[in-house]
């Protein structure tokens, strides 16, 4: 989803113009929103660097698959770098090309090609809002909504309506200028229907991730702007690569998603620094009264590193992470450099401390003339290339009720293409992967709501529910 930076050239200024030009032509400001009963989308089968800082980015904490397919928005051609999707309508589009044939997995399986039986179509639920970036649910019983706005509204979609009166408005410290940077998610407490808290991922003014808590009224739905209680703060010496997904996983954990801090190719070495936690993967506790944070007991030691936040690292820019419901697996998409698109996987039984590569590696093969000695990395399940798409959106396994057949599916997209895939383990133990439907969409996000069911967000203010054709 992330907007790679690209090396300097002729090719990359006019790209990157043309497409901000593009963006902006979307419509980068809020308007009203127009609400309609769900209609039937297509019907398919199948976001300057500031100077380099000579520290790595440090935490500070606050107190311590068929019907005939849609149009697809074209990949930016292959170049040296590759061109991320953004999370905002501003976008520099990196060429990562997605193959829908994976290269061979030094540790683990191939993955395989299928096609998929369940007809499925998109539902129009709402459109003509502004820039979203993700949607989920407070686990409360209400059926609402919360749709997440890049330039710093929280929206809450109910009985089919937005109301009028935002859930959140935190533009007056939202940093959203450059295309990667914005409110970019939000995750309920899972105690949120007794202790009404929430946990939001935004970059300030200044460019910075800011981590903090709200609270909420108890029976209005509104929050409390004036409620925020900053726990953590990460600078970023980039504008891109901000990863910048909140989950709170099985064990209660607050899980936290960054990214290696932008340019491109990871100059600062970010990813495989265990004493920066800019390219990895978080987990921290927040339940305990009077703290902003503390860091769980179980999250792994890992060798030299005085950062006992880190739960997994070597990401690039890991765009939307997600735990199986049912099983408690965690699935990554993390955002490629010039050739590979990738997801990750870590089983429930995980302790943590897990690799992925980055930037020895790029999907499954060595990265910038590393020769990395693949012992100790932890291989990607599946990898596409530039023909499939440039920038990877992760989702959810579904477990909802309406599509049967997707049951334990995990389902993910393309920015650039708009494709939507379904990838799971057969009882082989091989991955297999079926292109889901050609969506037309420049997906920003998936949603989940209370029952599992899946919905696919569009960066330009649209909303749609996967359902049955």
């Amino acid at each position: 989803m992330a907007i790679k930076m690209r090396k300097a050239g002729i090719v990359t200024s006019v790209l990157t113009s043309v497409l901000m030009l593009l963006a902006v032509a979307c419509g980068a400001s809020s308007t009203t929103p127009t609400v309609t009963p769900p209609a039937a989308a297509p019907t398919q089968t199948t976001l300057p660097p500031q100077t380099t800082p000579t520290q790595p980015a440090q935490a500070t904490a606050t107190a311590m698959p068929t019907a005939a397919p849609t149009t697809v928005p074209e990949a930016a051609p292959a170049t040296a770098e590759s061109t991320e999707a953004a999370t905002t309508p501003t976008q520099t589009a990196e060429t990562i090309a997605p193959q829908d044939t994976a290269a061979p997995a030094p540790t683990e399986q191939q993955t395989v090609e299928q096609t998929v039986s369940q007809t499925v179509t998109l539902l129009k639920v709402v459109d003509g809002l502004e820039p979203l970036t993700y949607l989920t649910h407070a686990g409360d019983g209400t059926g609402r909504l919360y749709l997440v706005g890049k330039q710093g509204h929280v929206l809450v979609l109910e009985g089919g309506a937005v109301r009028s009166q935002p859930f959140l408005d935190i533009t007056d410290r939202v940093g959203s200028s450059a295309s990667e940077q914005g409110l970019l998610s939000i995750a309920f407490s899972p105690q949120y229907a007794s202790d009404n808290t929430f946990f939001v991922d935004y970059t300030d003014k200044k460019g910075d991730t800011v981590i903090s808590r709200f609270t909420a009224a108890r029976d209005t739905a509104i929050a409390d702007p004036n409620s925020e209680s900053i726990i953590l703060t990460i600078d970023q010496p980039y504008p891109n690569h901000n990863g910048g997904q909140l989950q709170f996983g099985p064990d209660g954990m607050l899980y936290i998603g960054t990214g290696d801090g932008g340019s491109g190719g990871d100059p600062q070495n970010n990813g495989q620094n265990v004493n920066s936690l800019l390219g990895k993967i978080l987990r921290i506790d927040v339940s305990q009264a009077g703290q902003p944070y503390t860091v769980p007991a179980s999250n792994p030691p890992l060798n030299n590193s005085n950062l006992r936040e880190i739960w997994a690292y070597g990401l690039r820019n890991p765009w939307r992470f997600s735990f199986d419901r049912a099983t408690g697996d965690l699935y990554i998409a993390d955002v490629g450099q010039n050739k590979y698109e990738e997801i990750d996987f870590q089983p429930a039984g995980s302790t943590g401390g897990e690799n992925y590569g980055w930037n020895l590696r790029e999907g499954f093969e060595p990265y910038g003339g590393n020769a990395a000695d693949e012992s100790g990395l932890t291989a990607p399940i599946y990898q596409y290339g530039r023909d499939a798409g440039c920038s990877v959106t992760g989702g959810y396994v579904y477990r909802g009720k309406a599509l049967p057949s997707l049951d334990g599916v995990y389902l993910y997209s393309d920015y650039c293409s708009g494709h939507i895939w379904s990838l799971q383990r057969a009882t082989d133990g091989q991955w297999q992967n079926a292109l889901l439907l050609d969506s037309g969409l420049n997906v920003s996000s998936f949603g989940e709501d209370e029952a599992g069911e899946i919905y696919v967000i569009d960066l330009g203010g649209a909303v749609y529910q996967l359902a049955a054709e």
